[in-house]
């Protein structure tokens, strides 16, 4: 058995952290943000989230074809376009396409915005439509751990308009279960909460593997884990008020503990 402490400081971290206008980012990046591509050097993406999107592009051929556009932010790089685009374009469309600074995803360094490659791109917009390379990137994207992080009908409840062109990792399985069931970052920490650590996890089977997702509430008392060690797992805060503990085993083992028990 392996035991796994968790510390309050911990809840900021990971690839499911929630940040929107209610939960600002609380470091500088998540990991270590490395170039997206050799000729872009200035965008940045966290590493693991590079390599899944550089295999993702690699599959559909889409750098011929799709630019990379914003990568990961610094605060003070987030607050100079916050201040142009309130000059620019007013405090109406700022506030629905640009999210305050401390606030916005590109923080983290597990967003990225992409445009279909043109001569002049857009750089709050990118056009990226829902057709041809751009749609069979967004319809590859949950394989890779990518989700739209902005989808059509819930400005409401992640406060930021509809945007085609953003995207955030959150890894796997969690992308392909947020977009199956047409759910936005924030109805998906909200859905976890109900699936307790040990007592009620959430299944999910993507064919090869069964995947056990559970909600740990924080708590400065709280005990460390024990885990088998044969069971590979993920940990990541929610930035709120807990940690998401994902753990998984092949299809056929889990098949035959079944059968055990």
């Amino acid at each position: 058995m392996e035991k796994l402490i968790l510390t309050q400081d911990k809840i900021h971290t990971g690839n499911l952290i929630l940040v929107n206008q209610a939960c600002g980012f609380q470091r500088d990046s998540y990991g270590f943000p490395v170039p997206v591509l050799e000729d872009a050097p200035e965008i940045l993406l966290n590493r693991n989230a590079c390599a899944l999107l550089t295999q993702l592009m690699s599959e559909i051929d889409g750098w011929r074809h799709i630019v990379p556009v914003s990568g990961w932010r610094s605060r003070e790089e987030q607050q100079r376009i916050w201040d142009e685009s309130m000059e620019e374009n007013g405090p109406e469309f700022t506030r629905k396409f640009v999210a305050f600074p401390g606030h916005s995803e590109h923080q983290t360094g597990l967003a990225i915005d992409l445009g279909l490659r043109r001569e002049h791109v857009d750089f709050i917009r990118p056009d990226f439509p829902y057709t041809g390379i751009c749609q069979a990137f967004r319809e590859k994207a949950p394989k890779y751990g990518f989700i739209l992080r902005y989808p059509a009908g819930k400005e409401s409840v992640t406060g930021i308009g509809h945007e085609p062109w953003h995207f955030r990792y959150v890894g796997a399985p969690h992308a392909e279960i947020i977009t199956k069931h047409g759910l936005c970052l924030e109805e998906y920490i909200g859905f976890l909460k109900q699936f307790s650590f040990r007592d009620n996890p959430y299944l999910y089977a993507d064919g090869s593997r069964v995947y056990s997702i559970s909600y740990i509430k924080a708590d400065k008392t709280l005990s460390p884990l024990v885990l088998p060690k044969d069971h590979p797992y993920t940990v990541s805060g929610n930035n709120t008020d807990g940690f998401i503990l994902t753990e998984w085993r092949k299809q056929d083992a889990y098949q035959q503990q079944l059968r055990m028990a």
